[in-house]
């Protein structure tokens, strides 16, 4: 099997029979919170930035921290919103406890972000929009230049096991992909 392979009688996608991500649907709480990350994402946009956001869930399903995109104001190309969310969840929270944490993101987590949720121990990750719609968005801005490298390839390489749900697809996506607007038309 293929990584992304829908076609999985487990529910996961897999590039070994060792460490799966699963892959599930997301549930009406996952669809509250992307909203919220899509307000994230405008506010991002208000401040001078990209149009993307992160929020960070603990356990007991509680939003606990949220970031915006800060590579413009913050001179970084490294100041993805997940990344963002991912240091200061660090630092918070320490490795241990975020295992059992979700980070939710308006697109697909890049290559970085993923390689960050990853070493952060963060259990799961939710996200609105898939990657290859984000380049169908960007075409070739050079302030984003998209990958075509899936969170779950990524999350796949490691050991640990991260859940992985998105794209989530009907209104939630919708309004995320309209959160970018024209930005990228600029």
């Amino acid at each position: 099997m293929t990584t992304g392979d829908a076609s999985a009688t487990d529910g996961t996608n897999s590039t070994s029979d060792e460490q799966p991500v699963a892959s599930t649907a997301p549930t009406e709480r996952d669809l509250e919170i992307l909203r919220e990350t899509i307000a994230v994402s405008t506010r991002s946009v208000e401040h001078g930035n990209h149009p993307f956001g992160a929020v960070l869930v603990d356990a007991s399903g509680e939003i606990v921290l949220e970031a915006e995109n800060t590579v413009v104001t913050g001179d970084d190309c490294t100041g993805h919103a997940e990344t963002n969310v991912v240091r200061a969840a660090w630092q918070r929270f320490g490795g241990e406890a975020l295992a059992a944490y979700s980070l939710y993101t308006t697109c697909e987590p890049c290559a970085m972000c993923s390689g960050a949720i990853y070493w952060s121990g963060i259990g799961r990750v939710v996200y609105a929009v898939a990657e290859t719609e984000l380049l169908a968005m960007t075409g070739d801005h050079d302030e984003n230049p998209t990958m075509s490298l899936e969170c779950r390839t990524v999350l796949n390489g490691g050991q640990r096991s991260i859940e992985v749900v998105g794209p989530v697809g009907g209104d939630v996506a919708r309004d995320a992909r309209a959160a970018h607007g024209d930005f990228w038309a600029r």
